[in-house]
């Protein structure tokens, strides 16, 4: 059965009520690109909160490998992620997005997540007609 909240276009303005619900929903292991082990960062706190609701979160960041974050290993990018990846969410400037939606393609997730302030509706397309919800 497919989810309202998560059918059709989506104004990237306005996101219609649920729809972020329901891909956190939908999503148990979380990719944060650009997760940074500084606990000041914003990444650091995102992902220690998506850990306490019971999240498995995988952090994405090639300069940080042979780091721990709160217990969790850096990967260098997704495709080396150890486990399947169903949100991408991505604290990277907006010029990285599209290298990041294009690595995201390549692995599938359900969903991309932009963090708040950080937007590329080209790439948010791209993601979108592969079949990835942004």
């Amino acid at each position: 059965m497919t989810n309202p909240d998560l059918a059709g276009a989506v104004d990237h303005d306005a996101y219609p009520p649920g729809y972020l619900r329901a891909i956190l929903e939908g999503a148990r292991t979380i990719a944060v690109v650009g997760a940074s082990p500084e606990p000041w960062r914003a990444s650091f706190g995102i992902m220690a909160y998506l850990k306490r609701h019971g999240y498995r979160v995988v952090a994405i960041n090639p300069h940080a490998v042979g780091q721990m974050i709160q217990g969790e290993p850096f990967y260098a990018s997704l495709e080396r992620a150890p486990y399947a990846i169903d949100l991408v969410n991505v604290f990277r400037r907006t010029d990285a997005i599209p290298a990041v939606v294009e690595e995201a393609i390549a692995i599938r997730p359900a969903s991309l997540w932009m963090q708040l302030g950080i937007r590329h509706d080209a790439a948010a397309a791209q993601a979108e007609a592969a079949g990835t919800r942004s």
